[in-house]
């Protein structure tokens, strides 16, 4: 049986209103991240937002928490890159996967940089605050594999 909090997100009702300030804030989140600009990227969410990276133990909390995020992710990627493969947007948030980018010129998580141009995948939950009108963060699903053996194989290697 579902639990109360997906059953909500379920009857979520569509509108259209809603969609479009969904999809607007998700355009200006993702503008703000191409421009490195953390104060356009903190406008886009909550303050009790999370940010977590599934499969590290990876999690950091509010708007201090997804500043660091940011700052952590762009100084051991700072020339990250983002190809959209996919998007769904809807009453809940927006899912969207997308093709990676990035040379590993920084500490990421628990692995000291290599200097290596990567290519990796990532799928990104932004769930949708509909009183707040903003993202309560962001859920990261990654093939990124620093310091095990690449899981990417499908995905054509890069030159360095």
């Amino acid at each position: 049986m579902a639990s109360d909090r997906i059953l909500e997100l379920l009857r979520r009702p569509v509108d259209l209103d809603e969609f479009d300030e969904i999809r607007e804030l998700w355009k200006s989140h993702s503008i703000a991240e191409d421009n490195r600009d953390l104060p356009g990227l903190i406008s886009t969410l909550t303050e009790d937002c999370v940010y977590e990276v599934m499969g590290t133990g990876a999690r950091w909390e509010g708007h201090e928490g997804a500043g660091r995020f940011y700052t952590e992710l762009l100084t051991a990627f700072p020339d990250i890159h983002f190809d959209l493969e996919y998007i769904v947007v809807g009453p809940q948030g927006v899912c969207e996967e997308a093709h990676v980018t990035a040379t590993h010129e920084g500490r990421w998580l628990e692995h000291e940089p290599t200097g290596e141009k990567l290519r990796w995948r990532n799928a990104i939950f932004f769930p949708w605050d509909p009183a707040a009108k903003k993202f309560k963060g962001e859920t990261v699903y990654t093939d990124l594999a620093l310091g095990r053996e690449d899981l990417s194989t499908d995905l054509p290697a890069l030159s360095r």
